[in-house]
């Protein structure tokens, strides 16, 4: 084997349904893990928003898009000896096998670290995977592999309605699903071919009612292995296991099931040669000992960052030093000291995972839960008991609601609750014990849902506590004081060691529960608080865990012990390696101010956190705790619009004209005094919930429903033009301004929607003094100690502000890649009352052009609309870097997974109101190459302007319509423009959403679509005639 001196490590990409923060703290540990070890690390990855692509994590970073093309520049330029593929999700994996079937990694010399490419093959090729179950006597359900229509239809006939679709090689159960009549089967078959990377689907028989059981394990060369974790959903077999509620230890088995299913998973890993960590799942009869295994990961996997957590057994760490060559027996045990790592942990407590979905923003999408994942991220809770730790993780979901009460349920019928039951939602839990406080049995809830009545009775306990009036036994299962009302007792905090307390250990990493034993002691150094941001939706994603991070590593740098808060199993910021103390707790007020009474800290951070945090500063100020940073009555004059409004008065400092209304009716005439089109905006939200531009009363009335009056609603008259974002920091005297990032979408698409560019490329010198000056006025004006987010529109002369965020933004981890100012810290800095070490004003422009570009998961979503609007929809972000703005476009729309060929055909759909504009884009694509498909009036206007273009019929208009040529692959991408009527049925809606699951480029931006047009131009030649050149 020869000398391997430089590592590559691939990332995950941005975040999408699916593949989330987890692989940013298996990536992070991974680099940090190989460097230890003595190697150079160089790493690359799409993802901006991590602490993985931060500098100081590997030797070398490089931001540009995960494809061969790149990739194999970098192995070239940087001489790399290895690659280390199991790391980066099922992205890295593809990725690195690509690389390898391409020849490439042979050309260049450079080995696969950890488990070999066959072992990669068997496990995630479902037609060996199925052959060598077979070898090994590992039942598998009845199944078939197919590769077109014709063998699915052959296939089905021998296994039977209903039936479940696997594709290769996908994440998330992307394109897969659960069948159970021919029409459902053909699309959700063809939607699984169309996802698998080697155009493949196994299919097999449908086990829906079996238990669902996850083994963690890991293997190193020398064949040591062992199992770090159990786990067992909540959701029997049929619900995407990213999409169960999941405990850990497992809760149900016999001991007899546990040995099966370990002897089972640990023959497989050992069959496949694995090298590292593993993810087998298991279908278990409930009522025989007859199991079938499911399948195989051979990486670092979501249930891996939940299982290391569970633990504290780091599998990335160890999976990245037995990539190297080294075995279990060798490595120093993480956490237990003496010890090695071949040591299964050992847990007394339970540990839920309850995933985080997206409906609260698409309240339109399909709730109902199958084989394909829709949850965004997830929130973990570990306590003495499952009631109690079921609880505290409801309480960490953020939903408003802090126990098993759903107050929309309440109106429901009891025959309406049967209904809800026995289909799989995000709502099933509340559902259950709605229906049992009503009356309903355990037997009764058991033949809807086929859960275990072991999960159903614990369900049934709480409800029973909730009448009680032992409060002793009403804080040890977890009720919170709202339910349980006035008391004075303390909840005890005790310490995750992996070895259920066997060995001794230092780990500073704490759950509370309410018994008599403190295992928290603390320290007579001064401390802060951080409070995290807890479970990754969108509005709300990992970029606040990077300014989490940063901001505890400041206050480690200024001499003070650093706290954090969070419940979040994928992030970095809650390894417990990275602050002095890590407690893994809901961020409700009652939990925080528990650790507060506790440690009795300096103050409290919030300006991490996102909304979550902020949310929380005022209760506890309420209680005397010091909010460190921008004072509560200057966050307030901030997000009260009111206030606002009078400080922008009093600095003279421009807005569109608007208002605050706490009804319907003062909404109403505010828009009709304002005139139309409005903008709608909700305060104290994330992500632009429920924000929306209006063009008629009517449409405002259709709106209020989405609406809750709850804070103001602030109503703005829409102003068109270039929206511009800002970050800066303020120490109370200087205000440093990193750099101005300026949105290719006009206003009215969600900054976190938008394309931002760095430097800004037309904004004049007199319109950036003009930011700079007012950026300056509002941080003084608003007391800012901190960090401070200000988006503007700028229309013709004039610059207005749109809002005022007066915390760490999205855009924080991007800028502060870019422009070398870690941003967090300096913020962090400035809230503990250190000068900030830069001059006032607008920080240096650096070298070459940057692209923050927003990435969708779409296609998981069914009945979501893809058009952009004021309400946030992205799920994750990718960065694009060059020395012109072309080429930094071209690697963002490649980073973000589009990919454009240099001829074909491109459909455009076009509202009366944009087809002048959408003129000089259409000539550019015809002089391209590019044959133009339109819709009737669309085409005629296009014809009527000597640009040819033919005519497709509408939806429904003839056997062969718009549809079916989204549908047909022929497409390289489409503008479709949205006309106002966005109701769920519309052709636009319809035409948007076939896009999003056959995978075609769809923009609705008219900006998007022209500078994807410019970079096609700036990598095309087009034939220019000597007449037309004069």
């Amino acid at each position: 084997m020869k000398t391997i001196k430089r590592i590559l490590v691939i990332g995950s990409g941005p975040i999408i349904i699916g593949q989330a923060a987890e692989f940013d703290y298996a990536g992070t540990q991974a680099c940090l893990a190989l460097r230890e070890e003595g190697y150079e690390v160089v790493l690359v990855n799409s993802n901006p928003a991590t602490i993985m692509t931060d500098a100081n994590i590997a030797d070398k970073v490089y931001i540009e898009p995960l494809t061969t093309e790149f990739v194999e520049r970098i192995l070239k330029l940087e001489r790399i000896d290895a690659i280390l593929p199991n790391l980066g999700g099922q992205t890295g994996l593809n990725l690195a096998i690509e690389l390898y079937n391409k020849g490439i990694l042979d050309k260049l010399g450079v080995i696969l670290l950890g488990t070999s490419v066959e072992a990669i093959e068997k496990a995630e090729d479902r037609e060996l995977f199925k052959n060598l179950m077979e070898e090994l006597h590992e039942p598998i359900a009845p199944s078939a592999i197919i590769h077109n229509e014709k063998e699915a239809l052959e296939a089905v006939k021998e296994i039977g309605y209903p039936i479940i679709i696997r594709p290769a090689y996908t994440l998330g159960g992307s394109g897969g699903g659960r069948a159970e009549n021919e029409a459902e089967y053909l699309e959700i078959v063809n939607s699984g071919l169309l996802m698998s990377p080697v155009n493949q689907c196994l299919v097999e028989q449908d086990i829906s009612g079996y238990k669902e059981i996850e083994y963690e394990v890991i293997r190193d060369k020398d064949d040591n292995a062992m199992v770090i974790c159990t786990m067992e959903n909540f959701d029997p077999v049929g619900v995407h296991t990213g999409d169960s509620i999941v405990f850990a230890p497992a809760q149900t088995l016999t001991h007899h099931d546990i040995a099966m299913l370990r002897n089972s998973s640990l023959k497989i890993i050992s069959a496949l040669g694995i090298e590292g960590g593993c993810n087998v799942q298991f279908a278990l009869d409930p009522f025989s000992d007859q199991y079938y295994v499911i399948e195989v990961n051979p990486r670092v996997s979501r249930s891996s960052a939940l299982a290391s957590k569970a633990t504290g057994y780091p599998i990335a760490k160890i999976t990245a030093k037995i990539a190297i060559g080294k075995t279990l027996d060798e490595i120093d045990h993480p956490i237990i000291p003496g010890q090695k790592a071949f040591r299964e942990p050992v847990v007394d407590y339970v540990v839920t995972k309850i995933p985080r979905w997206p409906f609260d923003k698409f309240s339109s999408a399909d709730r109902r839960l199958g084989t394909q994942m829709k949850a965004t991220g997830e929130v973990m809770a570990l306590a003495r008991n499952l009631e109690a730790s079921l609880l505290k993780a409801v309480r960490s979901l953020e939903l408003g609601i802090d126990s098993l009460h759903l107050e929309s349920l309440k109106k429901k019928k009891d025959v309406e609750l049967s209904q809800l039951m026995s289909k799989p939602t995000d709502e099933r839990l509340f559902v259950i014990a709605e229906a049992m406080r009503r009356g309903f049995s355990i037997e009764d809830v058991y033949q809807l849902t086929r859960i275990d009545r072991f999960f159903l009775n614990k369900i049934k306990h709480i409800i029973e506590l909730e009448k009680s009036s032992d409060v002793a036994q009403q804080k040890y299962y977890g009720l919170p004081d709202s339910i349980v009302g006035s008391h004075t007792l303390k909840p005890s905090y005790k310490r995750v060691d992996g070895s259920g307390g066997e060995f001794e250990s230092d780990v500073a990493y704490f759950y509370s529960s309410y018994e008599e034993e403190n295992e928290s002691i603390v320290s007579t150094k001064k401390k802060i608080i951080v409070l995290g941001s807890g479970p990754i939706r969108i509005g709300q994603g990992v970029e606040f865990d990077y300014a989490t991070v940063h901001c505890i590593q400041a206050i480690q740098s200024q001499g003070y012990e650093a706290i954090i808060i969070n419940n979040n199993p994928e992030t970095v910021s809650t390894d417990f390696e990275i602050a002095d103390k890590l407690y893994f707790e809901p961020l409700t007020h009652e939990d925080v101010m528990h650790i507060v009474r506790l440690e009795k800290p300096e103050g409290v951070i919030v300006q991490f956190g996102g909304q979550t945090a902020i949310n929380l500063a005022e209760g506890l100020q309420k209680e005397g705790v010091t909010i460190l940073g921008t004072r509560l009555e200057d966050i307030n004059r901030a997000e009260d619009r009111e206030q606002f409004t009078e400080t922008l008065i009093k600095l003279d400092i421009k807005q569109p004209e608007g208002a605050s209304a706490m009804n319907e009716e003062a909404l109403i005439e505010i828009a009709e005094r304002i005139g139309y089109p409005v903008l709608i905006r909700p305060s104290f939200v994330l992500g632009g919930q429920s924000m929306k531009i209006i063009t008629s009363t009517q449409e405002l009335h259709e709106h209020v429903e989405t609406l809750s009056f709850k804070h103001p609603v602030l109503i703005d008259r829409y102003v068109s033009g270039i929206e511009v974002e800002v970050d800066a920091i303020c120490d109370g005297t200087t205000v440093l301004i990193p750099g101005i990032m300026e949105h290719i979408e006009r206003a009215g698409v969600h900054s976190g929607d938008s394309m931002a560019v760095y430097p800004p490329q037309n904004l004049d010198v007199k319109i950036q003094e003009k930011i700079v000056n007012i950026t300056t006025k509002l941080a003084l004006g608003l007391n800012t100690v901190g960090m401070m987010n200000i988006q503007f529109i700028v229309h013709k002369d004039d610059v207005y502000v749109i809002e005022v965020n007066p915390r760490a933004s999205r855009t924080v981890p991007f800028m502060s890649k870019v422009t070398g100012i870690q941003m967090a810290q300096v913020a962090t800095c400035a809230m503990l009352g250190i000068p900030i070490d830069y001059p006032s004003g607008l920080g240096a422009e650096v070298n070459g052009v940057h692209v923050k570009a927003p990435v969708f998961s779409f296609a998981k979503l069914r009945s979501v609309d893809t058009y952009l609007s004021p309400e946030m929809k992205s799920t994750g972000e990718v960065m694009g870097s060059d020395h012109t703005l072309e080429k930094a476009l071209y690697k963002a729309f490649i980073a973000s997974g589009h990919t454009f060929n240099e001829t074909g055909k491109v459909l455009l759909t076009v509202a009366d109101k944009y087809k002048e504009e959408v003129l000089p884009m259409a000539q550019r694509l015809s002089m391209l190459g590019f044959e133009l498909l339109a819709t009737e009036n669309t085409a005629e206007f296009l014809n009527n302007h000597q640009i040819p273009a033919v005519v497709i019929s509408k939806v429904n208009e003839s056997d062969i319509d718009i549809l079916d040529i989204i549908r047909s692959h022929e497409l390289n991408f489409i503008i479709n423009t949205v006309s106002g009527d966005t109701q769920a049925f519309s052709d636009g809606f319809m035409i948007r959403r076939v896009a999003a699951e056959q995978g075609v480029p769809l923009f609705t931006s008219l900006d998007t679509a022209r500078v994807l047009i410019n970079v096609l131009e700036s990598r095309m030649f087009s034939p220019w005639s000597l007449e037309e050149r004069r």
